[in-house]
């Protein structure tokens, strides 16, 4: 299914144009899911009425990303399961699963790699890991962080992780690296609160020249929100202590591995062309207008082995930017805000629960 928009520059697709193309796989991912997996079958019917099939792709059904955590969505045989990736949280909190067959996992692997070409180029570089490679001593079972790590060492060589399992700075480990690699483009990768509080805190007065790096990161603050920067001062101190300007921060979760949605020279964010977002209102859950801040929806061609092609986020964000200049960027360019209150969040679990059970 991912295969034609391999063949285009993965940002490249005016929002129109992507949305026709895309509502046809949507509306097939819907009827194998609702065919497939009972209990997307029963949310489907409680929350949509038996409406499959959509005639606009804001129409497409979507599921709350918490039902992911409360109930186990598969769409393929137990036997065809290749691996299972859970969401991160803290010990004793119930965390989504999400099963992976091998066409999934093929297609993840095709659609991230479409998306890092796009600013990495299509030789792997040498590649600094800002994490430790104790975060995914599991891979039958992983969490976001080591399926992250691990999904991105792929596009990467001669790895290189700068943290300990301690989550300290291998100082050693670091200037090793960049003594044989650091005076050609090379990669880096982390999760933003591990780059920012590991690695740029520690490490900002060791005169480390990163000038030659491409950073990617993502997963924003988690339980470190008190140490939050904007992306503004993010990127300003890296240029200043480690010479560091190439930075691409992306969105993305567990529930839709293989399609992010990438930050662009505006500075803000872009789905790729085989994945898009919607803006809806968090009490009505209708589509707001442009410009207009509500509940991110998420959607993604790829999950072929669970119901995660339609997905409302417990994100609050919204669309400043439609169709971008360059034919580079092209979409919906989001900002995120944060993430939905408490309080909204419960009365949006309310809202959902009434229909469900009505």
């Amino acid at each position: 299914m991912i295969q034609h928009y391999l063949n285009l520059k993965p940002y490249s697709m005016k929002t129109d144009e992507k949305r026709k193309i895309m509502l046809r796989n949507l509306n097939q991912l819907t009827q194998h899911h609702y065919s497939n997996c009972n209990k997307y079958r029963q949310i489907i019917d409680g929350l949509w009425e038996s409406k499959i099939l959509a005639k606009k792709i804001e129409d497409v059904p979507f599921i709350p990303v918490s039902l992911f955590k409360s109930h186990e969505l598969s769409s393929v045989n137990k036997k065809d399961i290749r691996s299972t990736m859970t969401s991160s949280g803290t010990t004793g909190q119930t965390v989504s699963k999400i099963y992976i067959d091998t066409q999934t996992s093929q297609d993840q692997q095709k659609g991230l790699a479409n998306s890092l070409q796009h600013i990495l180029g299509k030789k792997r570089l040498p590649m600094l890991i800002l994490d430790t490679d104790a975060c995914f001593k599991n891979p039958e079972f992983m969490n976001a962080r080591g399926a992250g790590v691990l999904g991105m060492m792929r596009y990467g060589r001669n790895h290189c992780f700068a943290l300990t399992s301690d989550l300290e700075p291998d100082l050693k480990a670091i200037k090793d690296f960049l003594e044989i690699n650091g005076s050609a483009p090379f990669f880096i990768f982390g999760f933003t609160f591990l780059v920012w509080n590991k690695f740029h805190e520690i490490l900002k007065n060791n005169n480390l020249d990163l000038s030659h790096g491409i950073l990617i990161h993502s997963g924003g603050w988690k339980k470190m929100i008190e140490s939050a920067v904007d992306n503004d001062v993010f990127r300003k101190s890296f240029k200043k202590h480690f010479k560091l300007e190439r930075i691409y921060n992306f969105y993305g979760m567990v529930e839709q591995l293989g399609s992010i949605i990438l930050e662009g020279p505006d500075g803000l964010l872009y789905p790729p062309n085989f994945g898009d977002v919607i803006i809806r209102d968090p009490k009505t859950f209708e589509v707001v207008p442009f410009g207009k801040t509500g509940i991110i929806q998420v959607l993604s061609i790829i999950p072929h082995s669970y119901p995660g092609h339609s997905i409302l986020t417990e994100d609050i964000g919204v669309i400043e930017q439609t169709n971008n200049s360059s034919n580079d960027w092209n979409g919906s360019g989001l900002k995120i805000i944060g993430r939905v209150p408490k309080a909204d969040l419960r009365g949006c679990s309310d809202i959902i629960s009434q229909k469900m059970s009505s």
